[in-house]
């Protein structure tokens, strides 16, 4: 069954606009603000959830195209919008709030660090709120911010549910933060897209290695989550370069006709024609960009500071 591997709802409900179908139960929203595009997805109905397949819920997507570069007012801008849609998500302005940070991912393996170099840099105050007293940092609210890195099941032995668990029971937190890397269907979005869910998150699900989800449910308290896509399927690569191929083919009188015997075949149709003729190793493999080592440290750091400014306005 045709499938994209996508952990953003704003591609899922791409694959509708194609065919130019409006989702029942589904909402977008679009604004700009500058450089950055700021979409909403609003899934509200279970039908609308289960033609996205998405839980119900809302979905934004902070697109900016020069995220993958090293300009620090850019980046300050993006924190600056993740903090105000955190803002939109949870009464950080109407109480003090307990939140437990969980950054996932496996910290040795590059692409899905995002989540444990996010929390090395977060600004950690529930131990020192509960020694001195709720005045210790003089601000007007004083939010106790706390984190965990639980590791991966092959490191740990254990699912990431059942480690989470563990600590709620002691430090019964009013929200969770989760950080994660996501799989994206369009290369365009690599490093350059923000999707942040009060819907909760199921690690590993945009590669097909599926866990136990961390959402209200299954925590008991409402967990946002928050990721960057840093990994392609090769499969759509391929898909994508195929594309490119049909339109040359089209401008090229001696392959017209091939070119548009190609073209009419649905995209799930080219996607699972391209499955079957690649390799058992390719059709698993996923991709990075060459350059994620920086990418990788530069977001976590614009992650980081959003989530800062969030609770801690200067």
């Amino acid at each position: 069954m045709y499938q994209v591997r996508t952990d953003l709802a704003l591609e899922a409900k791409e694959r509708f606009s194609g065919d130019r179908t409006e989702v029942k139960g589904v909402r977008v929203q679009e604004e700009k603000n500058g450089n950055i595009t700021v979409t909403k997805v609003l899934i509200e109905t279970e039908n609308g959830a289960k033609a996205m397949g998405k839980p119900k819920g809302s979905y934004i997507t902070l697109e900016a195209p020069d995220m993958a570069e090293s300009d620090e007012g850019y980046h300050r801008e993006i924190s600056r919008q993740l903090a105000c849609i955190l803002k939109e998500l949870m009464p950080i302005e109407s109480r003090e709030l307990s939140v437990l940070i969980v950054g996932l991912g496996n910290r040795e393996v590059t692409p899905d660090a995002l989540g444990p170099r996010v929390v090395d840099n977060m600004m950690i105050t529930r131990h020192i709120i509960r020694k001195f007293g709720k005045y210790a940092f003089g601000l007007k609210r004083n939010h106790q911010i706390s984190s965990i890195v639980p590791g991966v099941m092959a490191q740990t032995g254990m699912e990431t549910l059942e480690i989470i668990k563990g600590v709620l029971d002691e430090t019964a937190p009013d929200y969770i933060i989760a950080i994660d890397a996501l799989a994206a269907r369009s290369t365009r979005r690599l490093n350059r897209t923000i999707q942040i869910t009060d819907t909760g998150i199921s690690p590993g699900s945009g590669v097909g290695n599926h866990r136990h989800a961390l959402n209200r449910e299954s925590m008991g308290i409402p967990v946002i989550a928050i990721g960057i896509p840093t990994v392609v399927d090769a499969v759509t690569i391929v898909s994508d370069t195929m594309n490119n191929l049909v339109s040359a083919m089209e401008e090229t009188r001696k392959l017209e006709d091939l070119g548009k015997s190609i073209s009419r075949l649905e995209e799930a149709e080219k996607y699972e024609l391209i499955r079957e003729l690649l390799s058992p190793s390719l059709n698993a493999m996923f991709v990075t960009p060459k350059d994620i080592d920086e990418s990788v440290k530069r977001l976590s750091f614009t992650i980081s500071e959003g989530i800062n400014m969030a609770f801690f306005p200067a």
